[in-house]
């Protein structure tokens, strides 16, 4: 599949009397890398269940390349090929890397999985699985069940088995979120090897990881998008360093 650009126009959702999201506009290119940062509270995790058909927006407009998915279910936009990284894939502790990669695959195909049915038999499936594992950076593991995986082995077998799904839009939701260091600069390095060949939306706390990665960077706060930029438009943001940065923050 080939990226497709995603938009959002005046996207609201409101809780009560709060506006969790109010009148978020986003024009995310295809193939581009797009941030959003803010902080707790901000409305970001609304925004991407908004995106993703979990939750109703009650105004405005979602846009899938020239598809409006504006009030559609979950299914229909993934039939587009937008994917939260979590959405399809649940992972099976007691199958190996690759099993779960392989089954992920064959969702994407329609095919529904046997268990008593050894996957090894598809050498087209296998082959494919194999390759997403490498570029995941799981080959060492590949046959290791995944209730043995770290943890930041385990969060990038989500990207991998999305990838299987083959997305057009990849909506990440906070994928450093508990690594180490070390794990860190992986998935950095993972993700940078996936950009051009997917829209990524990536919401994300760490700021070096977003400052390495992103090709524009949105700031939500309080539901509102307070700056849309490069990185350093972003970085020297007045109001931004005040929101979230931090007045004081050697960024």
């Amino acid at each position: 599949m080939s990226a497709l650009g995603l938009q959002t126009t005046d996207l609201t959702k409101r809780f009560g009397g709060l506006k969790a999201t109010d009148g978020v506009s986003l024009d995310i290119a295809p193939g581009e890398l797009h941030a959003i940062i803010g902080p707790n509270g901000a409305g970001k995790t609304t925004l991407i269940n908004l995106l993703t058909g979990e939750l109703r927006s009650d105004g405005g407009q979602i846009r899938i390349g020239s598809s409006d998915v504006t009030g559609k279910p979950i299914q229909q936009r993934v039939s587009l090929g937008l994917l939260r990284s979590y959405q399809i894939t649940s992972i099976f502790d007691s199958f190996t890397v690759s099993e779960n990669v392989c089954i992920a695959a064959m969702r994407k195909r329609g095919v529904r999985f046997a268990i008593w049915k050894p996957m090894s038999g598809d050498a087209e499936l296998v082959g494919k699985a194999r390759a997403i594992i490498e570029r995941c950076r799981l080959g060492d593991v590949e046959h290791t069940v995944v209730a043995n995986l770290a943890y930041g082995q385990r969060r990038q077998l989500e990207i991998a088995m999305a990838l299987a799904a083959e997305p057009n839009i990849l909506l990440l939701d906070e994928p450093m979120a508990g690594m180490s260091a070390a794990e860190g600069a992986g998935a950095i390095e993972l993700l940078r090897s996936l950009k051009g060949q997917y829209t990524i939306l990536l919401v994300e706390h760490d700021m070096h990881a977003v400052f390495s990665l992103a090709d524009r960077i949105s700031v939500l706060v309080y539901g509102k998008i307070v700056a849309t930029g490069g990185i350093d438009e972003i970085r020297n943001h007045p109001d931004v360093r005040r929101a979230y940065l931090g007045d004081d923050e050697d960024a």
